[in-house]
Formats: structure tokens, sequence, C-alpha cells
């Protein structure tokens, strides 16, 4: 044997040991895995290895498939559409009981429960509570709100406006209006 040849035999064979003894640490801590299961080198291709499945989620952890997003806040609006009863200026008799009724639309997306409630804004309260409860409807509903006034005692123009309110007291919606005319037949 050559010399030049003798050094490469005993580098080959220390090659070799120290692969033999690397693979069996590699067995030792990846038990059942070749190499290449282990160490994938980058392509630059299509890759010719099938791709593997993610280990499985631990209960209680979200995985890609779960989205979480946040439930979006509901908005409250609320739509006049006609007067029912009592249209504006009307004459009634001093003292005279008024059946105010509106038809009106839920037009937001919130549904009305008993937190919801309509407040006078401005005007008289002609006898009437100055907090109603606003008529339970769900989103998208129509509904008739109702309050029973009592006409004042003296002649005039009486105009009330009430506004729709949310649980934490917030506006919304178009106000809603009663305006009589208070007198007697022989003042017209």
């Amino acid at each position: 044997m050559k010399p030049g040849n003798w050094r490469k035999a005993w580098w080959l064979s220390i090659l070799l040991i120290f692969v033999s003894a690397c693979s069996g640490a590699l067995d030792r801590l990846f038990p059942g895995k070749q190499i290449e299961d282990i160490y994938r080198p980058p392509s630059l291709g299509a890759s010719s290895t099938p791709a593997q499945s993610p280990p499985a989620a631990l209960p209680g952890t979200p995985t890609s498939a779960t989205i979480i997003t946040p439930t979006p806040a509901c908005v409250n609006n609320l739509l006049f559409l006609e007067d029912l009863t009592v249209p504006d200026g009307s004459l009634v008799l001093p003292g005279a009981q008024i059946d105010k009724r509106w038809g009106i639309e839920n037009s937001g997306t919130c549904n009305w429960d008993q937190g919801f409630s309509l407040k006078l804004v401005a005007g008289p309260e002609m006898g009437a509570r100055v907090k109603q409860a606003l008529y339970p409807a769900r989103s998208g509903t129509r509904a008739t709100i109702r309050i029973v006034f009592s006409a004042p005692q003296e002649p005039g123009t009486y105009r009330s406006a009430w506004q729709a309110f949310s649980p934490n007291d917030q506006a919304f919606g178009d106000p809603i209006f009663i305006e009589v005319v208070v007198g007697t037949t022989e003042d017209g």
C-alpha cells in the first residue's frame, strides 16, 4: 500500500467509527427514526418527501382550525314610522285623557328587553311618567309604543319629545313626539 493510500484508509476508518457512534446516539435519542427522518436538507423545487401531519393538539389548546373572534357589539336604533293615534296638532279638551300610539321599528341589531326605556327629553310630561318601559322588540321588528297623557288645563299648544335609551343610558334612534292643542270647540 502506498503511503498516501494508507492515510486515506486510516481517515476513512476513523470516519466510519464516528458515523457508527453517531448513529447509535441518534438511535437512542430518536428510536425508530432514520437520519433522513430527522434532517431534511432544504430544497429549491418540489419536495418528494410526503407531507407529515402536525402533532395532535393538547385538549383546550387552540389549533389552526380554531378561529377566535370577538363578538361584535350590537347597534341600537329606533326608526319612527307613523303616528297611529292623535295626529300632531289635534284639538283636545282641557284635562282630557290622550291615548297616544306611535308605530316604530327596531332597526338596530340589538333586541330590546326590560333594560331599554323611553324618556322625556323635551317639553311637558302631561301627566305621564318621565321614564317609560320601551316595548320589548327583537331586531328588525315593528312595534307600537303607547303612552297615556293628560291634557293640561290651560289652553295652548303643547309638544312633548321622547327618546329611546339603552340599558347603559345612551340615547339612540329617532325621537318621537306628541303635539296637541288644548282648547274647546268654541276656541277654534
